[in-house]
């Protein structure tokens, strides 16, 4: 009989949703360890559940022992009226498209309220809705379900103890979407061989089957290496017997895709203006070759200001914090490195912003106006962000907002490269950068980033902000190579 749990739904959503990563964990294909990122996150979770048990002051530990040990004795105390249960276990068999399975839920806490038991996880994340987190709320529906199929009788709530340390409700009903789910679940494990699901540059990040599925689908020139090409599409073209880049352009000219219609929501969707410029990276990828769409607009300029920020995402800081901004002069007249970091005091997040208006505002008193080049929008959605915290006395943040040229869009807008994502990071390899760290990451950033405020160990936080310094100077030095490369084909 198979087994399935509630944590098969975090498999499904996380890091991105994918039916293929349910087959793969179930048949043992290799997964990569966890990073540094994920170990952080795992460490901080571990640390936010045990604050929370903490406020109990009498309660049961279930943890230990087999399943079959752990069901009984949540049964037997659930019974007696014990106050609150840590780690229980939930155990129902039920029928799913006329076969059996074993339903398991190991919810963080069961809680007393009255006569039945309030059910409640405790998870590090900030934002519990369902669109950012569904896997939280198909969870909490299943558990549900399991506590009324065990005990006959309804939950008196479910509940989260989210990253910001409030009580969440969320709705019960009834098991009904997250049996619906799991039925799905199941069959992806009967399945007798793995199914189709697109490779994404976005979707496989952080994913630990990314080793797995990404040289599988390069040896096979899936069509959804292609940039532009969504999962929808990708899985639409399959249903016509389109899997290759070369059957794509084989089958379509621009015009054919165009009128091409790929489920979109509850609906179906032409493809339309997208297909000129898939068709067009299609090309590009099938013969290895740039394709040349328009010269690259670069504002003429001397000299030009390399900006990248490092930050923390919502559900490790309550602030959403930037603990980094770094800037640097290139061109005629180059700078040194310029950062601003965040102190690791009450007041630092404020320090660090202020530091970097200082910054910028010695850069305008030496330049005047200048490009402040960044790569996607991040760098403009945080100083938005910073100006309705902590406000812009002297303008210079607005300053800076007029000067940002973004180089992800003019690299899209003017070549078609031979590579799967416009991402900097496979950019700057194209172009011949190199750099020292060449395993770091963003990610990786973050998690020493972390493992910096906690060290008591002053000589240890400044090696590690040393580390993390010289990979925000990379992230500059690769950006102005990406420059200058976009500048020689301006001419």
């Amino acid at each position: 009989m198979i087994r399935l749990t509630a944590s098969d739904f975090y498999t499904y959503f996380s890091p991105s949703k994918c039916e293929l990563r349910i087959y793969l964990k179930h048949v043992g294909e290799e997964e990569a360890p966890p990073g540094p990122y994920e170990q952080v996150l795992f460490r901080l979770g571990e640390r936010h559940e045990s604050s929370h048990l903490a406020t109990f002051s009498e309660w049961a530990d279930l943890r230990e022992g087999p399943l079959e040990e752990r069901e009984y004795r949540t049964k037997d105390m659930v019974m007696s009226g014990a106050p609150v249960l840590y780690q229980p276990a939930l155990k129902a068999i039920h029928k799913l498209d006329e076969e059996e399975y074993e339903i398991v839920g190991e919810p963080d806490f069961l809680i007393k309220d009255g006569n039945s038991y309030i059910i409640r996880d405790s998870k590090i994340s900030r934002r519990i809705n369902e669109k950012d987190h569904p896997e939280i709320f198909h969870q909490l529906d299943l558990y549900g379900w399991l506590y009324e199929k065990t005990f006959k009788k309804l939950p008196k709530g479910l509940q989260v103890h989210s990253g910001t340390g409030d009580i969440i409700e969320l709705p019960y009903n009834g098991g009904s979407t997250a049996l619906a789910l799991m039925e799905d679940i199941a069959n992806l494990k009967r399945a007798k061989s793995a199914i189709y699901s697109p490779v994404g540059w976005s979707k496989c990040g952080g994913c630990p089957f990314q080793n797995h599925c990404w040289p599988i689908a390069e040896k096979n020139k899936d069509v959804s290496l292609v940039p532009g090409i969504d999962q929808n599409l990708a899985c639409a073209l399959k249903e016509q017997g389109i899997r290759t880049i070369e059957g794509l352009l084989q089958n379509f000219d621009e015009h054919r895709l165009a009128d091409f219609k790929r489920p979109w929501g509850n609906r179906l969707q032409k493809v339309g203006k997208k297909a000129k410029s898939i068709i067009r990276m299609a090309k590009a990828i099938h013969d290895n070759k740039e394709i040349m769409i328009q010269p690259p607009s670069i504002p003429d300029s001397p000299n030009f200001v390399m900006f990248d920020l490092e930050g923390l995402p919502p559900q490790l800081d309550e602030l959403e914090k930037i603990y980094l901004w770094g800037m640097q002069v290139y061109g005629e007249k180059a700078s040194d490195f310029m950062l601003a970091l965040a102190g690791f005091g009450v007041e630092g997040d404020k320090e660090g912003w202020e530091q970097f208006l200082k910054n910028a505002a010695t850069i305008f008193a030496e330049y005047g106006d200048l490009p402040f080049v960044h790569w996607h929008h991040y760098e403009r959605i945080k100083i938005d962000l910073y100006l309705k915290r902590y406000g812009d006395r002297d303008g210079t943040a607005e300053r800076v907002k007029k000067n940002l040229l973004d180089l992800l869009p003019i690299s899209q807008r003017s070549i078609a490269l031979p590579l799967p994502s416009y991402s900097l990071k496979v950019i700057e390899k194209y172009v011949g950068f190199k750099r020292s760290l060449d395993e770091y990451r963003g990610d990786i950033a973050i998690a020493r980033y972390i493992e910096a405020v906690e060290t008591k160990d002053q000589k240890q936080r400044k090696q590690i902000m040393e580390e993390i310094l010289e990979y925000n100077k990379e992230d500059l030095a690769a950006t102005w190579a990406v420059l200058k490369w976009l500048r020689s084909k301006a001419t």
